[in-house]
């Protein structure tokens, strides 16, 4: 496909760009920061706000992997095929499960965001940014705060929601993966096929689940849930033994290790015929792990926005590591 084609193109235009870095004009933001585009120097203030009142400091916490979360649930909630049948398909990255918490996180597959929605709505209101690049921001700093993630893109400019986005949209792990690739294929005009399905459950290195035992909240996908590994994608190819809870969970099969949970679609995935050899090249391979992620994240972020009216504000994200640093010492 093209655009896999370009991947390798894309990735030199980055390494272009990040040694052009010193010749771009900068400006100087009022706070005394400075930035590539001056829009970008309101989210200076966001930034250092989601990191100490957010992430506790920086943490690569439950509230960066929910914030990390969140960002799939509200982007993938897009369907043109809807749109073609005259219905209303949703805004995808337009902030809507956040704009109308009491519709969307009540959808089965959305539940449990409701906490991280409620954390980081009093952050929103602090500040002059929209909800639909407030999830997005929040989504790509969690993760960065994670040993060995990537940099991930941040654009902002985003529209929000003017309505709530259609039940039925985000996958669930009891779904078959033929509605799985159909509902990703769809909400991404194609884009987002089977080998794409696997480089977005790279974000299930540093996942847990709440809600799918009970009894167990906040039992995680793989052994290294605060660092950003390929453990996750190794794992889940051992033959499972028991359940970390009480089992019988619609969505969950049998895990391998003791206090880990797996999820279904996760188990198929590792083992289908369209999957598993994409599966198997991400074990021991940290630079596909990140890079992979990174490339499809950005797409995910742009389902339903307009790329061209958006600034590319991404050096914010990858100043986490500075940021961090300057408040250690």
């Amino acid at each position: 496909m093209a655009f896999k084609s370009l991947l390798s193109i894309v990735s030199l235009l980055a390494t272009l760009q990040v040694g052009n870095a010193a010749l771009t004009r900068r400006v100087t933001c009022p706070d005394g920061n400075t930035a590539t585009n001056a829009a970008c120097c309101s989210l200076f203030a966001i930034r250092d706000d989601i990191q100490q009142n957010l992430f506790h400091g920086g943490l690569c916490g439950e509230e960066a992997h929910e914030s990390l979360r969140i960002t799939f649930h509200d982007a993938i909630a897009i369907s043109p095929a809807m749109e073609a049948r005259g219905q209303f398909g949703g805004g995808g990255a337009d902030g809507s499960i956040a704009i109308f918490p009491e519709i969307e996180t009540n959808f089965h597959a959305n539940v449990g965001l409701d906490e991280i929605v409620a954390l980081q709505a009093p952050i929103v209101a602090r500040h002059n940014i929209s909800h639909a690049d407030f999830i997005m921001f929040a989504g790509a700093l969690g993760a960065s705060n994670c040993p060995g993630a990537p940099r991930l893109d941040f654009f902002l400019g985003r529209k929000d929601a003017t309505k709530p986005a259609p039940d039925g949209l985000v996958p669930e792990p009891f779904d078959l993966l033929d509605d799985i690739f159909a509902r990703l294929k769809d909400a991404s005009n194609g884009e987002f096929d089977e080998i794409l399905t696997v480089w977005l459950l790279t974000a299930h290195t540093i996942a847990a689940a709440d809600h799918l035992d009970e009894s167990i909240p906040g039992t995680p996908f793989d052994s290294t849930p605060g660092i950003w590994d390929t453990q996750f994608f190794i794992e889940t190819q051992l033959r499972g033994t028991s359940f970390p809870g009480k089992g019988g969970n619609h969505g969950e099969v049998q895990s391998p290790l003791k206090g880990e949970i797996r999820l279904q679609t996760d188990h198929l995935l590792a083992r289908d015929s369209r999957t598993a050899c994409e599966w198997q090249s991400f074990v021991n391979n940290q630079q596909k792990a990140q890079d992979m992620f990174a490339f499809v994240f950005h797409d995910l972020s742009m389902l339903g926005q307009d790329p061209n009216s958006l600034v590319d504000c991404s050096e914010l994200v990858r100043l986490v590591a500075l940021w961090y640093c300057e408040r250690l010492n």
